[in-house]
């Protein structure tokens, strides 16, 4: 179990900053990374870098390539070199799925301080069940570039054993939003200490889990932070739509459905996967659905499968304990309140944009992304929310490189998405759709 982590009101609303940005100033005498307190880590290592980016990290080794490999596309624009100070460290954890730097401990993290700063912070958790480095490519980069700092964390447990965290059902998911809200405290705290001044506005973004965080801090911490960004986040509520209404009836059909049977192929859509995502279907049925069915489900759902940890890997139906058989709304209260406790109500305080992608083949945007604005409508949250559903648009963007000619990469337009907050935030909000123009390019059109 983690670490308990104190979080008062009175730090909670003296870091809660909603001014905006200054322009962006060469800061000094960086070099004195050392100094640098990260309140609450038990480790931390500080370096001065040539440049914060992939570009540079990658080669340093102040970046793990495996932690981003996929999530993007090849031809997402590289920015120039960003120098600065980058603090890598891990707070206080019990579990130690994280190897990175020797450390053998779980909520790691990494924070980047550029020497040109415009005033802000944008703190980020992992998508899947990667590390703290995961939104190196995909997010920081491009904020980086803008004159940002950026925090990031592993969310406190990895890996696809993930779910041997903690003494309850439920509680490595909630400690995942625990440790977004114990990086953001600290990650100010820090900004404060380098410049000077507590940042002016602090923005979260997050891809797949990561975009669940986002959705969850500005329900439930909002104080935090001045808006936030969400690429195809994770939905879960506890009566559904989630991932266990419809990743079992995927994994039943499909091998049906592969030997050409029209049934199968049905029962797949009605689950709400996309007509014409059919493609990706084999990609997703050998690397994602069985897997993250089955690890999830024991996270939340631990006694379905009796003594077995996380199931039995692409077992047929039919088969005893076998989650191509999971039936989420049969099962027990018990279940149903462990999913509670980490469920999305919509109740949005601060403005989020939310992309997501049309063919999504593990998050189908029937059953998420398009739920959950419904969601933000229904409480009334709908002048806090914009809404771009991308056409074309996959759960990663790796698959773009290998279907160019039938996907579009939402890197691009979540890049245009960052920016259309931080107008929205200077008093412009966003207007009309978001459209990929080219590989690198996305835009908008309409009014």
């Amino acid at each position: 179990m983690f670490a308990r982590i104190a979080l008062t009101l009175v730090g909670l609303v003296c870091l809660a900053l909603t001014a905006a940005p200054a322009a962006a100033t060469e800061h000094s005498g960086h070099c004195a990374a050392d100094r640098l307190h990260v309140p609450g880590a038990q480790r931390r290592l500080a370096a001065c870098l040539d440049d914060l980016t992939t570009t540079g990290t990658a080669v340093t080794g102040h970046t793990v390539v495996a932690d981003w490999t996929g999530l993007t596309s090849a031809g997402l624009p590289r920015p120039s070199a960003v120098p600065g100070v980058q603090v890598d460290g891990h707070f206080a954890d019990t579990s130690s799925a994280n190897t990175h730097h020797g450390w053998n401990s779980d909520a790691q993290f990494v924070l980047r301080l550029p020497d040109r700063w415009n005033g802000g912070l944008v703190v980020s958790g992992a998508p899947g069940v990667r590390r703290q480095y995961a939104n190196d490519r995909a997010i920081a980069d491009h904020v980086l570039a803008a004159g940002y700092a950026f925090a990031a964390t592993d969310k406190g447990n990895t890996g696809v054993g993930f779910h041997t965290d903690g003494r309850r059902p439920g509680d490595a998911v909630v400690e995942w939003n625990t440790r977004v809200t114990q990086l953001t405290i600290a990650a100010k705290a820090v900004v404060t200490q380098h410049y000077r001044r507590p940042p002016a506005r602090t923005l979260m973004a997050g891809l797949s889990n990561g975009g669940y965080l986002v959705r969850w801090q500005l329900e439930n911490r909002p104080g935090l932070y001045d808006g936030g960004v969400d690429w195809e986040g994770t939905l879960w509520t506890d009566e559904g739509p989630n991932l266990f209404t419809s990743l079992p009836a995927a994994i039943r059909h499909y091998p049906a459905y592969a030997a050409g049977d029209p049934a199968a192929h049905q029962a797949i859509l009605d689950a709400g996967f996309a007509p014409g995502s059919e493609f990706l279907w084999p990609f997703h049925h050998q690397v994602y659905w069985d897997l993250t069915q089955r690890v999830y489900r024991e996270e939340f759902d631990p006694a379905f499968d009796g003594d077995l940890q996380a199931g039995i890997p692409f077992c047929a139906t039919g088969t005893p304990n076998c989650d191509a058989d999971y039936d989420y709304a049969a099962r027990p209260k018990s279940v149903h309140r462990a999913v509670e406790r980490i469920s999305l109500t919509g109740r949005i305080h601060k403005p989020l944009i939310t992309l997501h992608g049309t063919l999504d083949a593990l998050l189908p945007i029937s059953r998420t992304s398009d739920v959950y604005a419904d969601l933000v409508t229904t409480q009334d949250r709908g002048a806090l929310h914009r809404y771009y559903r991308i056409d074309g648009g996959t759960h990663v963007d790796g698959l773009y490189d290998v279907y160019p000619d039938r996907l579009r990469p939402l890197g691009p337009c979540f890049r245009t998405a960052f920016d259309a907050m931080e107008s929205w935030l200077d008093g412009t909000p966003p207007t009309g759709t978001l459209v990929p123009i080219s590989a690198s390019t996305c835009g908008y059109s309409g009014s």
